[in-house]
């Protein structure tokens, strides 16, 4: 993940987030969120911070494995990335972060399956 660490950028992850959130699904989104909220956390380390950045680097470049153009499977290569991120750096996601991930997440999905949150929140 580290050759993606340079293609992160805040901006970057807001306007990819902004073009294909719902294309990615609420379950991808809140994934992003979490890494996004963890990697502003003050007391999440410089090596869970890099975790974080190629894991949301990848998400953000179009030339991964699976092209993010195409809905639903393109976006399978990213959650898996985005899962391998969670569960690396998951000591550093504690309940604020998840409550600012479920607060952003519910302002672009009118309607989210809680059980597809807990399915992350159970592997971290």
């Amino acid at each position: 993940m580290k050759q993606y660490e340079p293609a992160y950028s805040e901006r970057g992850l807001w306007n990819k987030l902004k073009r294909f959130a719902r294309n990615a699904g609420a379950k991808t989104v809140y994934a992003i969120l979490l890494l996004f909220y963890a990697y502003k956390r003050k007391d999440t380390p410089l090596w869970a911070k890099r975790v974080i950045l190629g894991s949301l680097g990848y998400f953000i470049t179009i030339f991964d494995a699976i092209p993010d153009l195409t809905p639903f499977i393109g976006y399978t290569d990213d959650f898996g990335i985005l899962i391998v991120g969670l569960t690396t750096i998951g000591a550093y996601i504690n309940e604020e972060v998840r409550q600012n991930a479920r607060a952003k997440l519910d302002q672009w999905f009118e309607v989210v399956d809680e059980n597809l949150l807990t399915e992350i929140d159970d592997r971290l």
